[in-house]
């Protein structure tokens, strides 16, 4: 089985050896599937490569201060001019995450998967998989320093955004000593840690503070106080004309509440179809109970896309949690 230094070399040598590179994360991008993104558009812009970077859907507003983010396509508006052979995948869990960029690759795709979640399967014909680093943001400052590049403050705020974004503001598990390390360092490239901090940890829009409330009057917990839910319905979203962004940490919520193991975020797209966002305190491994029903991600932070009347499936995901507890 291969190193990770022998897996940043592979990725290394699929940089250089290829040119005109398709760059895509996960569907409803965060800090760090964006950080991610465009930190792989600067490596190649560095290097005189070709790149088009991609999302499925439109790119957070709030997330356009960094390099390059406001280039990175809609593939819901944008029409693909040509299939693209070589791909990169950052902070996709699976391939399946890409969403419907999928048709934007050749059939005879090639593909360097870059990701840090454990549920990771391995997909690319290249993979650099850390799934002990804070983030994918992490492995890409690796990649940066093996590829001998030089610094400059629009790669460091885009790495310090991921990093940041990923450790909760360095407060969950996943901060080491080596993230510290990392900060430190991006810190000393003239990245504004503490108004990044402002920006991604503690201003809400108008419509982020409405959708909250009314996430917060359906909190529901299990009759021992372990199992915490909050639910959020389209005609939520729109009475309060709150955008996917506008959920970001809502699931923090029920899982803070003190006595609570498992904090449960239910998001109804449809009467039959349902994202549940689940956070653990450490007894759970809430990676392996979303991958039950066909999602992934992180010990104590996963998600999953669950198929089902949404009622009976909100019934269905709390029972699960309750066997797992």
């Amino acid at each position: 089985m291969q190193t990770y230094e022998q897996a940043l070399q592979q990725g290394k040598e699929f940089l250089l050896e290829h040119d005109d590179f398709l760059i895509v994360s996960h569907v409803q991008p965060d800090g760090d599937a964006v950080s991610s993104t465009v930190m792989v558009g600067w490596l190649l812009s560095c290097l005189g490569k070709k790149f088009t970077m991609i999302n499925e859907g439109p790119i957070p507003p709030r997330m356009h201060y960094m390099w390059g983010a406001s280039q990175i396509l809609n593939g819901t508006a944008t029409e693909p001019s040509k299939p693209y052979t070589y791909v990169i995948c950052v902070d996709c869990a699976d391939y399946e995450r890409v969403g419907r960029v999928k048709h934007w690759f050749a059939e005879d795709k090639q593909i360097l998967n870059i990701d840090h979640h454990p549920t990771n399967n391995g997909y690319g014909k290249v993979n650099i998989i850390k799934d002990d680093a804070a983030a994918t943001a992490e492995i890409l400052y690796d990649l940066i320093e093996v590829m001998g590049l030089t610094w400059d403050k629009d790669v460091a705020t885009a790495a310090y955004t991921g990093i940041l974004t990923d450790t909760g503001g360095f407060r969950y598990s996943n901060t080491s000593p080596k993230i510290m390390e990392m900060a430190s360092a991006l810190l000393k490239h003239g990245v504004n840690g503490p108004e990044l901090a402002e920006l991604l940890l503690e201003q809400m829009t108008f419509p982020q503070l409405q959708v909250l409330t009314k996430a917060l009057a359906t909190l529901q917990l299990t009759e021992d106080g372990k199992i915490a839910w909050v639910v959020v319905t389209p005609q939520d979203m729109e009475e309060c004309g709150a955008a996917n962004d506008d959920l970001e940490g809502i699931v923090n919520y029920p899982r803070n509440i003190q006595g609570v193991e498992v904090g449960i975020f239910f998001k109804i797209i449809s009467d039959d179809v349902v994202k549940a966002s689940f956070r653990s305190n450490g007894r759970v491994d809430v990676a392996a109970l979303a991958k039950d029903f066909g999602g992934g991600g992180h010990v104590r932070a996963a998600g999953a896309r669950v198929e089902g009347p949404w009622m009976e499936t909100v019934k269905q995901v709390v029972e699960r949690v309750k066997k797992e507890l």
